[in-house]
């Protein structure tokens, strides 16, 4: 594997940032890699939900209060894989809430969420805290084969410590004409502070038909692709841990190009009827 740390950056807001790194992180370890997502979106800390239980520790006070304590004291598995499954001594259940029906992923799959009270998170959001955020990305890439860090729109320091400290930056953005014209000012902002937007993922949003009645317009980019819709639950995650179908598909063949890597993944090849199906 060439790229071992890779940043999401939202477009704009709701893009399926967070889904989408959560997701490729699961087919990462589907494929046999132990792979962390970071979470650099500390305002809305949308990688928590994907956590089943307590946390605490959280990775923002890892750069305040407890600067001394190792990634791992913050590192979470995802809920629905069988890690969280064992760690919460659930026995029985579905997948969505790491039951028995969990799958057992050939690798390992982590949050390291931010989930903490106003006052830390602003005290989070500064400048030398923003640094620390990057010795902690190079952290996690000592001891993850894979990083994927979730970061919101470039507009706080976590979120340019995120897309500046990586090794390749990717836009996710609506598969809209919105989607277009905001990750083209993504770009812009994120060369403002130095750094460069490797490609874009489109992300189609569930019950529009992937343009949810905005024509899109192909805004020139090296994408890394296109993901259809999926199931929007928090439950429904990591689709791509188990799934075969277009979705998952999308998120393996993303993760190959967004990390310059083959996956030994295999899904089962279409039957005729299928291959003539939209």
């Amino acid at each position: 594997m060439q790229a071992t740390t890779l940043a999401l950056v939202g477009a704009t807001g709701g893009a399926g940032t967070t889904r989408t790194a959560v997701e490729l992180a699961a087919m990462g370890a589907r494929d046999g890699d132990d792979v962390a997502v970071v979470d650099a979106a500390f305002t809305t800390q949308g990688l928590s939900e994907y956590v089943a239980g307590r946390i605490d520790p959280d990775l923002t006070a890892l750069l305040t209060d407890d600067p001394d304590a190792a990634l791992s004291a913050a590192a979470y598995p995802i809920a629905g894989t069988r890690e969280d499954a064992e760690l919460s001594g659930v026995g029985g259940g579905s997948r969505a809430n790491g039951g028995s029906d969990a799958p057992d992923l050939a690798g390992r799959v982590d949050a390291i969420p931010a989930r903490a009270p106003f006052e830390r998170v602003a005290r989070a959001k500064t400048a030398e805290a923003a640094r620390k955020l990057e010795r902690r990305i190079d952290e996690a890439a000592t001891t993850y084969d894979a990083v994927v860090v979730d970061a919101a729109p470039a507009g706080s320091n976590e979120a340019v410590a995120a897309a500046t400290s990586v090794d390749r930056a990717v836009a996710v953005r609506p598969a809209t004409a919105h989607g277009s014209d905001a990750a083209q000012r993504l770009r812009g902002r994120i060369a403002d502070v130095g750094g460069s937007l490797d490609a874009t993922l489109a992300v189609e949003r569930p019950g529009t038909g992937g343009g949810g009645g905005d024509e899109e317009r192909d805004d020139g980019d090296a994408g890394v692709g296109r993901v259809p819709p999926t199931d929007p639950e928090v439950a429904a995650a990591p689709t791509a841990a188990t799934g075969d179908d277009a979705y998952a598909r999308a998120i393996a063949a993303a993760y190959e190009t967004a990390f310059d890597t083959s996956l030994g993944v295999e899904f089962p090849e279409k039957g005729l009827i299928e291959r003539f199906t939209p």
